[in-house]
């Protein structure tokens, strides 16, 4: 088990996707954000089911960060209850873990 996440997040517009991915980028929150183009969505708002196209962000950081990043997301998104889900990376490529960990800020945990 690593302490790298993945951070699953839906967004309304493709300009919306891409201020939250530039900003968490920009601010050492996660080393990169994938932005999946056009995806459909049905879901139950309000006791109604509603069907929407959104944009999927796949967001990869470190757990020791996941707060902050759920608190930015809080601040910038346009929902009033934006889907913001942390999973664990278990394993992956080392070199690429590596790579990851170096691309992000120190969580305060990690702080001296």
């Amino acid at each position: 088990m690593t302490d790298k996440i993945v951070i699953l997040v839906t967004t309304a517009s493709r300009d919306e996707a891409k201020r939250i991915a530039r900003h968490l980028v920009e601010a050492r929150l996660a080393a990169c954000v994938n932005i999946v183009q056009s995806i459909e969505s049905v879901y139950r708002w309000e006791g109604q089911i509603t069907e929407d196209v959104e944009f999927l962000l796949i967001i990869k950081s470190v757990r020791g960060l996941f707060p902050e990043i759920r608190n930015e997301i809080a601040q910038l998104h346009s929902y009033q209850t934006p889907e913001v889900i942390c999973v664990p990376i278990l394993d992956g490529s080392p070199h690429y873990l590596e790579w990851l960990a170096a691309s992000v800020k120190a969580s305060e945990a990690e702080k001296p």
